[in-house]
């Protein structure tokens, strides 16, 4: 019996115990974020898929996969076919599923650690009156079956000094609790990890690629705040490095704690907090009321010490991407055609060099040939390829320092990709530079200049199904919200001190992918009868002239790229060594019409 045969039978014999005819299997832990540590990846285990968002729902004769545009390919090579269905990754496809392959009446499970109280409300009120019934579960039934389980990370707590954050935790706290005083409230949960992190001046290392503290929050408007964490990860100095009015207590204590805001309203973001976590409000006799997490703009709006931390931080990043681009060179010249594990492991040693480093970002994605097709692809989740010649290579990587994080990705050609390849990907250069040149009115969302990236592959009829951009935390998550830029609407318009993405892409299955990615932060523009904003570019990497039809650009986009380049010799060149600063000089090379 198959690995996804023996799961699957051991499961649904824990659901028939529950009394589930169904169950909801989301990529989640208790926290609801896109990292999540190696024990509680649930869904991996289960379906063999390794993507950052994704549903199974398993009946007890059939099931289902659900992932989004991004994962399309990747879901086919990863998930048994036999044993699962291919769906889109929505509410209405989900409810579809369910009618089609359920008999009524019949009750769908869930833990409620691991769903949203959004999508708690939400799906309860989809299914009413259809005879499906939504039922949490007392314990998690996959946790009942998973034998091997990983033991949980061990976690330390680092403490984020005021020189690098900008500004005291007891500070944002009072800052913070002003706002929740005038939105009319008594109290705030925070339950997102990257707030509280960001609140209390905290980071942490038991997530992947997360640095953040594993614990949520509570924040009075009198801005004291009850942290909810293991106090045995706590270092020496944490007193003092929060300032009064933080208490610390043991998430297993939650509950008897909330009796302190009994009576009292508490904001609640129900797309970040768990079912779990409200419905424990509601049981100590809190009135949670529904509305955005007060932290996460105060957050992504960075200060300037952020701000200042980001640049250093991508100029050292710069050191270590052009140093690996440089070998990269070198070994195709040489006829040395690396595999894909063996390139992201000679550019994560590069990082690891690098001051104030602390670990990668995200998984790289070093995708050779029709890998990179698969717009998030993992080498780890398989045999690495190797380059074949004459081919494009797409690498997508980034940096935690403790002075800021990054996120970049280059493509570079292996021997001659030829003149499609080219085209393609000076449209998606195209794309990319005009977000990145854009200028735009105070007040302007991220959905409004989306198409600004994708206007050049819309006139070929293209497009790419991700984003075009996402916020970045100053050493937090590189994913950050609440502002994002892409087709999909967004009321947060772009304000100065945010960091974003600017990812345009292009990607034929089973063929290539190719991807132009820079971090931009948003800055204020002089000039004009309105008050404008613009974009800093914060990477500082040439791209691959060698994939670059000049005759594709206009004198605008070749001065903005030259310029570019210009500003990359200038401000990395002098922190290379001789033979990367050769490399330098000819990568960027003023390219004429």
């Amino acid at each position: 019996m198959s690995d996804h045969a023996s799961r699957l039978a051991s499961l649904r014999s824990a659901m028939r115990r529950a009394g589930c005819d169904a169950l909801f299997v989301p990529r989640a832990d208790e926290y609801l974020g896109e990292y999540i540590p190696a024990n509680k990846e649930r869904l991996r285990w289960l379906t063999g898929f390794t993507g950052s968002a994704g549903m199974a729902i398993i009946g007890q004769s059939h099931a289902a996969m659900f992932v989004d545009g991004r994962y399309t390919v990747q879901v086919r090579a990863q998930v048994d076919a036999e044993y699962y269905a291919y769906c889109e990754l929505t509410d209405a496809a989900q409810l579809e599923w369910l009618t089609a392959h359920t008999q009524t009446p019949a009750t769908l499970g869930y833990d409620p650690r691991l769903h949203s109280e959004r999508w708690r409300r939400r799906t309860e009120a989809a299914l009413q009156g259809g005879g499906l019934s939504l039922t949490p579960t007392q314990e998690n039934l996959l946790d009942l079956c998973w034998e091997d389980r990983p033991d949980a990370a061990i976690e330390t707590v680092l403490l984020q000094p005021e020189a690098l954050s900008g500004e005291s935790s007891r500070d944002k706290r009072h800052r913070i609790a002003r706002d929740i005083t005038e939105r009319g409230y008594d109290a705030s949960l925070l339950y997102a990890p990257d707030t509280v992190s960001w609140l209390l001046n905290l980071r942490g290392t038991a997530m992947p690629q997360m640095p953040v503290v594993s614990g949520f929050a509570l924040l009075k408007s009198t801005a004291e705040v009850i942290l909810f964490s293991d106090p045995t990860h706590v270092p020496e100095g944490f007193a003092d490095h929060v300032g009064s009015g933080v208490r610390l207590v043991a998430q297993s204590d939650a509950s008897e704690a909330f009796a302190e805001v009994s009576g009292l309203s508490v904001l609640v973001d129900d797309t970040l907090a768990s079912a779990w976590v409200v419905q424990s409000l509601r049981n100590a006799g809190a009135n949670p009321t529904t509305g955005d997490d007060p932290v996460m703009l105060p957050k992504a709006r960075k200060n300037a010490t952020e701000l200042q931390g980001a640049r250093a931080a991508h100029r050292r990043d710069a050191v270590a991407e052009i140093g690996f681009l440089t070998w990269l060179d070198e070994e195709v010249s040489a006829g040395r055609l690396h595999d894909e594990a063996v390139l992201a492991d000679k550019q994560l040693s590069l990082r690891v060099r690098q001051a104030h480093f602390h670990a990668s970002s995200f998984d790289t994605i070093s995708a050779a040939g029709p890998n990179a097709a698969m717009c998030h692809y993992n080498h780890l989740n398989g045999r690495a390829a190797g380059l074949p010649m004459n081919s494009i290579y797409l690498n997508d990587s980034g940096g935690h320092y403790r002075d800021g994080t990054t996120d970049i990705t280059r493509c570079v050609a292996i021997g001659d990709p030829g003149p499609e390849i080219r085209r393609l990907f000076t449209l998606v250069l195209k794309g990319h530079m005009a977000l990145a040149r854009a200028r735009f009115p105070v007040g302007t969302t991220g959905s409004q200049l989306d198409v600004l990236a994708r206007q050049f592959l819309w006139q070929e009829g293209l497009d790419y199904a991700h984003g075009t951009g996402h916020g970045v935390g100053a050493f937090l998550s590189v994913h950050e919200g609440p502002q994002r830029i892409s087709k999909l609407p967004n009321s947060i318009a772009l304000q100065e001190g945010m960091i974003v993405s600017d990812e345009p892409g292009y990607y034929r299955d089973g063929a290539f992918g190719m991807r132009c990615e820079n971090l931009l932060a948003v800055s204020a523009l002089e000039g004009g009868e309105s008050s404008m904003l613009g974009f800093e570019v914060l990477t500082l990497v040439p791209f691959d002239r060698r994939l670059i039809d000049a005759t594709l650009l206009d004198a605008h986009e070749l001065d903005w790229l030259n310029a570019y380049h210009e500003r990359v010799l200038n401000e990395v060149g002098p922190l290379l060594e001789a033979g990367e600063q050769s490399w330098l000089q000819a990568a960027v090379r003023p390219i004429d019409a």
